[in-house]
This record gives structure tokens, C-alpha cells and sequence, in this order.
């Protein structure tokens, strides 16, 4: 698993996209660092699928994508015990200094969702597997710490043919949500095509974890956020 490392000659990744401004950000320095961009949404039954979906696919056709593939993974709605997929458990409002996994961690989502990329990694001659998760994600989300990134390299380096060789890159894993927000700005991510809202597809909530991150991110950047919000109490100073 890296981390930093740029490359110097045009190269494939596969990014796995959400539709968030962490794997919009992702692509855009996956570019920068020469490769060529091979998008992978899924949707899995979260409540704002159709929206981050939509932000994804825009996504895919404002960097002239080489590849983009949507795939559903209904088993992890079916297992279920998460609010994004859950109807009987309601998504929190935000608590940004709490160090316990949150009810929106999906159980083992990124162990799935980067199996399913890895496979259209190989199959498409990628060099690379790129994925937006940072350090605010891991103090909540178990399988968003470098130790799982760095275990599941071991994991690609094993599982897959002889010749291949995949590397898993999380290029923000020790960055800050601003730090993201800072460097997509600097890249130029049209982050007024991506969603990040657990509760509504329009507008967004304001409320919840996710927006209160990527809220608080632009407070700290002094930039106005460019998507609609029910509510946008300030969180600049929050710890």
C-alpha cells in the first residue's frame, strides 16, 4: 500500500467513486500523478444511492473517464446493521469528536467494495487501485485505518495472477478532511457535482457526520461550499 508515491509515465488506476468529494479528489490527484482514470461506483442500498450515483456518472464524463462501471451489491443491504442501509436505525446527527464507530459504518464495506475493484483492476491491465479514505474516516470506520489498507496490499499481492501487480493507494489516509478539501481545490475538483449527505438526496441535511465534515472543511478553507444545504451551522471551530 502507498500512499505518496507519483508516477511518471501515464498509467491505469481503478478509483473506487462514491459520488463524495474524497474519491471526486482521489480521481483528480490519481490524474495528476499520471494515470489514465478507470471509475467503479456501487451502489449497495444506501438511502442516497440515486444522488451519489448521479455525482459519480457526472464525474466520470468531466474527466473524460476511460472506463466508468456501476455495480450493485444488494448483500450488504441484506445483512444490513448500518442506518445508510437500514430503515429501522436512524442516521445521527453529527458528533465530530467521538471515537466510536459511528451507526452509518457499513460492516466491512471497504473489504467488499475493493475486492470488486481490484478484480476490475486486473481485468482492465491497472497498475493501481485508488480509494479516498483519510484519517478522520479510520477514527471511526475500522476498515478505513492504514493497517487494513496495508494489510489487504498483502491480500492483492497474494490473490491475484502471477504477473499482476496492483498497487492499493489511499492517498489521503494520514490527511485531514480539509487537507483534502485544500488539495482538491488546488487540483480543481468540481466539488459542486459530488454529494456527501447520509439523510437526503436534496438538499443536503447539514446535520449529519458527513456533512459536518465536509462543511467544516470549507469553513476552515474560508471557501463557500457549493452544494444546497437545509441547514449549515458552523462547525469551523469544532474539534
Amino acid at each position: 500500500m502507498t500512499d505518496d508515491t507519483p508516477t511518471t509515465t501515464e498509467q491505469r488506476a481503478a478509483i473506487l467513486v462514491s459520488g463524495g468529494m474524497d474519491s471526486a479528489t482521489a480521481v483528480y490527484e490519481a490524474m495528476d500523478r499520471g494515470y489514465d482514470p478507470y471509475l467503479l461506483h456501487a451502489s449497495y442500498g444506501q438511502e442516497t444511492e440515486h444522488r451519489e450515483r448521479e455525482c459519480a456518472e457526472r464525474l466520470a464524463e468531466e474527466v473524460a473517464a476511460a472506463d466508468f462501471l456501476h455495480v450493485e451489491t444488494r448483500h450488504l443491504a441484506a445483512i444490513g446493521a448500518s442506518s445508510l442501509t437500514d430503515d429501522e436505525l436512524d442516521i445521527a446527527d453529527a458528533a465530530l469528536d467521538s471515537e466510536e464507530v459511528p451507526t452509518s459504518y457499513v460492516p466491512f464495506r471497504n473489504a467488499n467494495l475493493l475486492s470488486m475493484a481490484v478484480s476490475y483492476a486486473e481485468a482492465n491491465d491497472c497498475d493501481a487501485v485508488f480509494i479516498g479514505a483519510h484519517s478522520e474516516d479510520f477514527s471511526g470506520y475500522p476498515d478505513c485505518r492504514p493497517s487494513f489498507f496495508e494489510a489487504f496490499q498483502q491480500v492483492v499481492d497474494v490473490g491475484t495472477k502471477p504477473d499482476t501487480e496492483i498497487d492499493l493507494v489511499a492517498p489521503f489516509v494520514e490527511w485531514s478532511k480539509t487537507d483534502i478539501a485544500e488539495r482538491g481545490l488546488e487540483l480543481g475538483v468540481p466539488y459542486e457535482h459530488t454529494w456527501s449527505c447520509y439523510r437526503s438526496e436534496s438538499p443536503a441535511c447539514g446535520t449529519c457526520d458527513a456533512c459536518a465534515f465536509r462543511l467544516q472543511a470549507f469553513q476552515r478553507l474560508d471557501v463557500a461550499d457549493p452544494i444546497a444545504y437545509e441547514e449549515r451551522p458552523d462547525y469551523a471551530d469544532d474539534a
